[in-house]
């Protein structure tokens, strides 16, 4: 498979390069914005408290700061059909705030956090329209389909070869993306073992109508990954972390071999009736979650699990109606959690909403909260850890919104809206290993108590200063469920606190 791939990118470089290039356009567009936000709480329990019951001095305290952000897309034209498309972000940083250790990852980049806060590049590819289709080859936004829920056009690009080709209103769309590449190299020497790569297959097609008062398009795409980065050609042990029995701790170590096959199938439709705008996506994700080389010693090990599959399910559907100058509309989003009865199977976790889809001003909000404020904490469980967190993500969720606004002059709109979200699962630990989380037994006499996230009531004004200068001002308001406990034993009496943000940013487009 590797072998064909590399074929039929080397066929793709030499139509591409077969092009004479003369002379080269450059076509500049950039984002810049500068934003402040203050945040009442960073953590929204009412004082982290330790096994005896006792709070923290100072449990939840406010943050405020300036921040910003450049953006610059780039795109070198060497003739109609051929084209360089670049993209990097630079100057990412709270002013004058402490700079990141050169080491940490950017959840929202190609390059480090170190790197964004002077200059990274996350795009450089070649577009090219040929004609026996679209062919691009490089490092672009991954995991991009359909509508803006569970994408990641935000988060890290990816090394992609992606083919598109029309026939009418139908376009054929196949790709695949390197997710990790674990051969060894001269960055990543004394690599062992062989076939441990995550790769990415997708295909596809999209459809588009439009009537006389009915317009949209709908596509489907499956996508099939393989995820061999945890498949050693020889077992050896690692150690994840504790396992607590009553009063003590003792070590748990798990063996580095399986291997992960997991299939998607993501339909989506828009569709726009008058002044309605429609639109619902669909992701069903099943497969291996760990499929283990020695399965019999797994399956008999108290600590590990046999084989376990996947069956994830997410749900989205959105309306807008224009009325004039006033608009309305609702958002649904179904994304299933995990049961942990099913020791044998994974529902949710694995699924998300995506990066690109900030529904809240505070919950589920992946870009203020999470990647600015640093996400704000839940009590988390017994010892004060953050297992639940406010922003990021959204998963394991119902989540309802009902939102209006209005646009008195053409510069000017106003927006409100009301959510309310529901964890689909309580929080609850397994008795067996699940990678990125410790095993503890679960106790009968301690539980995530409640499932709601809370309602949130947010009020956004944005005022277009020119047609590239824009100005925003935001309050929302988030009444806190009791999800965020964490445990509640009987007699700590664990309480969650009400919490709030005020933002505003200027940006600026071109």
């Amino acid at each position: 498979m590797k072998r064909c791939w590399l074929f039929l990118l080397s066929l793709g470089l030499v139509m591409a390069f077969s092009v004479s290039a003369f002379a080269v356009d450059v076509k500049v567009g950039a984002d810049y914005y500068v934003g402040g936000l203050y945040l009442n709480k960073t953590s929204v329990a009412d004082g982290f408290r330790n096994y005896f019951n006792e709070p923290s001095n100072d449990p939840n305290p406010s943050t405020a700061f300036l921040y910003q952000r450049l953006r610059v897309d780039t795109d070198f034209i060497v003739s109609p059909c051929l084209k360089l498309v670049t993209r990097f972000d630079a100057m990412e940083r709270i002013w004058g705030g402490q700079r990141s250790n050169p080491g940490d990852s950017d959840p929202n980049s190609a390059g480090t956090r170190a790197e964004n806060e002077n200059i990274a590049f996350d795009v450089t590819y070649i577009d090219y329209t040929s004609p026996i289709g679209v062919l691009q080859v490089g490092y672009m936004p991954d995991y991009v389909w359909g509508t803006v829920f569970a994408d990641r056009a935000n988060g890290p690009t990816a090394g992609q070869i992606k083919y598109s080709k029309p026939f009418g209103p139908f376009t054929f769309v196949c790709g695949y993306a390197k997710e990790e590449d674990m051969s060894t190299s001269a960055v990543f020497p004394g690599q062992d073992d062989t076939d441990q790569d995550y790769d990415s297959y997708r295909l596809g097609g999209i459809y588009n109508f439009k009537g006389n008062k009915v317009s949209g398009e709908a596509g489907l795409l499956f996508t099939y990954e393989r995820d061999a980065t945890f498949k050693a050609d020889e077992n050896y042990t690692l150690w994840k972390g504790w396992l607590q029995i009553f009063w003590f701790y003792i070590p748990v170590y798990t063996e580095r071999s399986y291997l992960r096959n997991s299939y998607k199938v993501n339909p989506y439709a828009k569709v726009k009736i008058g002044p309605v705008n429609l639109q619902a996506e669909l992701v069903y994700q099943f497969g291996d979650a760990y499929k283990w080389e020695d399965v019999e010693a797994h399956s008999t090990d108290y600590f590990k699990p046999a084989n376990v599959s996947v069956s994830a399910l997410s749900v989205f559907l959105d309306a807008t109606a224009n009325l004039g100058m006033f608009y309305t509309g609702g958002s649904f989003a179904y994304l299933s959690g995990d049961d942990p009865s099913t020791t044998d199977k994974i529902e949710g976790g694995i699924n998300n909403a995506g990066l690109d889809w900030n529904p809240c001003l505070i919950l589920f909000n992946n870009d203020t909260i999470s990647y600015w404020a640093g996400g704000v904490s839940g009590l988390g469980d017994l010892y004060g850890g953050n297992r639940t967190q406010v922003g990021g993500p959204m998963s394991n969720a119902w989540f309802g919104q009902l939102r209006g606004g209005v646009k008195p002059t053409p510069q000017l709109d106003i927006m409100m809206s009301l959510s309310y979200a529901k964890a689909d699962k309580n929080k609850n630990n397994r008795l067996y290993f699940v990678e990125g989380e410790w095993p503890v037994i679960n106790y009968s006499w301690g539980n995530y108590p409640g499932t709601s996230y809370g309602f949130e009531v947010d009020v956004i004004g944005t005022y277009n200063i020119t047609n590239n200068l824009s100005y925003m001002m935001g309050v929302g308001y988030l009444f806190t469920g009791d999800y965020f406990k964490g445990y509640d034993l009987p007699g700590y009496d664990y309480k969650v606190v009400d919490d709030y943000i005020f933002i505003n940013k200027l940006t600026l487009r071109f």
